[in-house]
């Protein structure tokens, strides 16, 4: 008789980690660091792309409202 399957064991998602450090001058110094799964990643993208086709879309339609009040 066959042995039965060993469930899986979930997995635990990776970490991405990001360190960044600005300095200006002498005094000011900031510094910031992150750290996000591959789902926060893609998450992040779609936000961003669609932050960036709304405002494509808005800048058109500002293009036409202003060209039918020039004509």
């Amino acid at each position: 008789m066959p042995n039965p399957p060993v469930p899986a064991l979930p997995r635990q998602p990776v970490h991405h980690r990001a360190k960044a450090a600005i300095v200006f001058g002498r005094r000011a110094r900031m510094t910031a660091s992150v750290k996000v799964t591959s789902a926060g990643i893609v998450s992040i993208a779609v936000l961003v792309s669609s932050i960036l086709l709304s405002t494509a879309v808005l800048v058109h339609t500002a293009k036409g409202a202003r060209r039918s009040r020039e004509g």
